[in-house]
Formats: structure tokens, C-alpha cells, sequence
């Protein structure tokens, strides 16, 4: 591989780096063409970008964001890094909705914000609420004491109109 090829991949991956809210790197030796290709595309779906790279390229786009140089250990092997922008949490859902049906995926690090955990906190991770669950959830908890005044109103004017009734009902007799 040139230089100049080298040299465009880490510029790549640094800028994904910089742009992601969570990261996570795996290793994925033993997966067929076919799960890959799976995972792909559901990861696509996820919008999270999946990136495979030679870990001396890796190394030096974490270098160049700086702020991850204490992944340089989990650099060996095959790997892999999942890149989520919108939502820290969508790539580490993706890669667990995939190592429960095949499990050859592994998670080396995870990578939320700026802080790095190892592999033993992946499925914690992976347990919390995406952005849109939170957001649905905030917003029912909104509209939840808004419905029960509207309730408490349309009770109210049930009332009202049954005693204008009995009133009117009472005045024709």
C-alpha cells in the first residue's frame, strides 16, 4: 500500500473518530462473508458506519484525535471499529443483536464521548436506552399528565351537561 493510500485512511478514520459519539472495536475473525455482509447491512440500517482497518492506520488516527491514546493496547488482531453518530448506544445494540444469534464477534473496547471502557462493560452499554427511546419516553412522561387533565375535563363536562339535561328535563315537567 502507497503512502498517500496510508495517508488518506488515517485522515478517514480520524475524521469518523472525531465525529462519533460512540465507538466500539471488535474483532471479527472467524466470520463468514455472509455474516459479514449481514452485519453490514444491519448496522446500515442502524446508521452506524463499520470500518476495517490495519491497526497501525487505526493507531495513528486515535493519535491524531489525541484524546485516545489508551486503546493503543486493544489494537492487535483483526479489527474493526463501529462508528455511531446520532447515537452512542446503535452500534453496540447492532453488534449484540448479532453475537447473540452468531457469536464469533468480539468487543475489544468501547468508546462513549470521551471515555474508554473495556469489553466487560459492552453489554451494560448495550442495555441503555438509544436516543430515541429516551426521547419517546421523555415525551410520553410529558403527554401522560396532559391526557389525565384532559380526562379530568371531559369528566367534568360529562357532569355539566348531564345536569343542564336533568335542569331542562326538570323545566319541561
Amino acid at each position: 500500500m502507497k503512502r498517500s493510500e496510508k495517508e488518506k485512511i488515517v485522515a478517514e478514520v480520524a475524521d469518523k473518530i472525531s465525529r462519533a459519539q460512540g465507538m466500539y472495536l471488535t474483532e471479527f475473525s472467524g466470520i463468514t462473508v455472509a455474516e459479514a455482509t449481514e452485519l453490514r447491512a444491519e448496522f446500515r440500517k442502524a446508521g452506524v458506519e463499520y470500518r476495517v482497518a490495519k491497526n497501525t492506520l487505526i493507531k495513528r488516527a486515535l493519535h491524531q484525535v489525541a484524546q485516545f491514546d489508551n486503546l493503543d493496547d486493544k489494537l492487535t488482531g483483526p479489527t474493526a471499529i463501529a462508528f455511531g453518530y446520532d447515537d452512542p448506544v446503535s452500534p453496540a445494540k447492532v453488534i449484540k443483536k448479532f453475537r447473540d444469534k452468531v457469536s464469533k464477534l468480539n468487543v475489544k473496547a468501547c468508546v462513549i464521548g470521551t471515555e474508554v471502557y473495556d469489553s466487560s462493560k459492552f453489554d451494560e452499554l448495550a442495555s441503555l436506552s438509544s436516543r430515541d427511546e429516551s426521547v419517546a419516553s421523555i415525551m410520553g412522561s410529558l403527554t401522560a399528565p396532559i391526557s389525565g387533565v384532559v380526562g379530568v375535563l371531559n369528566e367534568v363536562m360529562r357532569q355539566i351537561v348531564g345536569l343542564v339535561e336533568a335542569i331542562e328535563q326538570n323545566k319541561s315537567e
